[in-house]
């Protein structure tokens, strides 16, 4: 049974019509919105602490990389969403702070590593520790909005009862 969610989404089922209702788009930009809330604050913090977002980002995915994964630039240019070439150059410019380091990988000689250093450690903590308080502040409106966006795409289709 398909459950009517809006006028407009009435309207636009009615007619067979696949385009999302305007309650989808108000609860998409709600979402991003509040992850937008998030990334801008973080990105703040990261200057705040002298570093560059992306180096923070570097930095956070270099510790927080799945289990058994090598931090290599491929790596971590996967995992960061940007190209090797990027990710080399903001390797660059964090091992020229003293953020990371590369290391040649234990198991293959020819892979090079990059790790962090203790002092991006600590930054990381810095950063890290501010913006798990900012989480924890913003998690009910976070938490609303992606609660509102996933029940308005399941209200979108069919359900049984």
């Amino acid at each position: 049974m398909r459950r009517i969610i809006s006028e407009s989404d009435r309207i636009a089922g009615a007619r067979g019509n696949p385009r999302p209702g305007n309650d989808y788009y108000r609860a998409m930009s709600e979402f991003r919105h509040q992850i937008r809330r998030f990334v801008r604050f973080s990105e703040g913090v990261a200057e705040g602490a002298g570093v560059e977002p992306q180096q923070h980002l570097l930095m956070l995915v270099i510790r927080g990389l799945p289990e058994g994964m090598k931090p290599s630039i491929r790596g971590l240019a996967d995992r960061l969403l940007l190209k090797h070439h990027s990710v080399v150059e903001l390797v660059d410019r964090s091992e020229r702070m003293g953020l990371v380091r590369r290391v040649a990988d234990k198991d293959d000689r020819r892979l090079v590593l990059v790790e962090l250093t203790s002092k991006g450690d600590r930054l990381l903590q810095k950063i890290f520790v501010q913006n798990r308080e900012k989480l924890r502040s913003q998690s009910r409106e976070l938490s609303e909005a992606l609660a509102r966006l996933t029940r308005e795409q399941k209200a979108g289709g069919r359900r049984r009862k």
